[in-house]
């Protein structure tokens, strides 16, 4: 039996040589060393041998047996250092090809437009000025002439706190009474500023309305500011916006803080004053509401309206992009649908 363990013994190391994969590797241990192996039978027969043999061949078949539990060792790490560096190899870098070029974000649509608005207001001398998002009652209504009760606040659907008197503003329009306070040096200071941001109204979301939209503020104050001096104003403004050969009208409405009230209309910028689904087949679109600065909203913003005046205006640039783009649901702009906003 130790002729037959001994051949046992040189032929697993000999197939331990060849073998290259993990999977052999497995094979080959339950072949020799497993419960069944060869290795382990011939120890639990060791007890048939006569008794003067059995303490030889159990000391040799044990010294074997531990050589080939290291030689396995051995062959186990070898395959395993292979299959590292192989994969090392494989998923090894060039470091002297171009790199992948990382992917960059891009301006909100309607930021776009609000920096166009920007550079066409700073070349006609309007500065911007910030105004709060959380406005009071008084100086989001009041102070633009709607005390309380005053039927014209209906025009605005208000998110009230859990602060008495205090609301997230309606619209930009308060922050005319801000500026004028901060700006005007007491009333004895002309101002010119745009007032952009945030508005909030608690409205049905639909396709035409959201519960939160930006606003562009403009306004005006200085002595002797016409009704002339704002159509031309704005006139300019949309030529520089739409292009030189594009159309404006003005059309009478109401705001309480304004006196007299007005539409603006362009020319359409897709049919060219022609008609289309955009304009509603009427060759125009509405841009903005304006007026000038009511006698009252001067006298609470610091300014004596016998010696001053001004004009103001609002425009949404959503409403602007929408109309440019033909865009016909305002809810994209603010649903983070990389399929809508990467195309601007």
């Amino acid at each position: 039996m130790l002729e037959q363990l001994d051949s046992i013994y040189a032929q697993a190391l000999d197939e331990l040589s060849d073998i290259t994969t993990g999977d052999a590797l497995s094979g080959w241990e339950r072949r020799y060393l497993g419960k069944k192996g060869e290795v382990t039978q011939l120890l639990r027969s060791t007890g048939k041998l006569p008794k003067e043999e059995r303490a030889a061949f159990g000391q040799r078949a044990n010294v074997i047996k531990n050589e080939l539990i290291g030689a396995f060792a051995g062959r186990e790490e070898a395959i395993r250092q292979h299959e590292l560096a192989t994969q090392l190899e494989e998923g090894a870098l060039d470091v002297t090809l171009p790199g992948r070029p990382v992917q960059t974000g891009g301006l909100h649509p309607a930021t776009q437009t609000l920096r166009e608005f920007y550079a066409v207001w700073a070349e006609m001398g309007f500065q911007v000025f910030r105004s709060r998002d959380v406005e009071d009652d008084e100086t989001n209504f009041t102070l633009l002439n709607m005390p309380p009760h005053h039927p014209a606040r209906d025009m605005w659907d208000t998110f009230y706190t859990t602060t008495p008197g205090v609301i997230l503003r309606t619209h930009t329009s308060p922050g005319q009474i801000r500026a004028m306070h901060e700006l005007g040096e007491d009333g004895t200071q002309p101002i010119r500023v745009i007032l952009p941001g945030m508005c909030y109204r608690y409205e049905q979301i639909s396709a035409r309305s959201e519960v939160q939209f930006n606003q562009v503020e403009g306004l005006a104050v200085g002595r002797n500011i016409r009704l002339t001096d704002l159509k031309g104003t704005i006139a300019e403004f949309a030529r520089r916006m739409y292009g030189e050969d594009k159309r404006v009208r003005f059309r009478g409405s109401y705001f309480p803080f304004t006196e007299p009230s007005m539409e603006v209309d362009v020319e359409c910028i897709l049919c060219g004053g022609e008609g289309c689904g955009v304009c509603k087949y009427t060759g125009w679109l509405e841009i903005a509401g304006c007026g000038m600065v009511h006698p009252i909203v001067l006298h609470n913003g610091g300014y004596d309206p016998t010696e001053w005046s001004g004009f103001a205006f609002g425009m949404g640039p959503e409403r602007m992009t929408m109309l440019k783009h033909g865009i016909q649901d305002i809810r994209y702009f603010w649903g983070n649908d990389l399929r809508f906003l990467e195309q601007f």
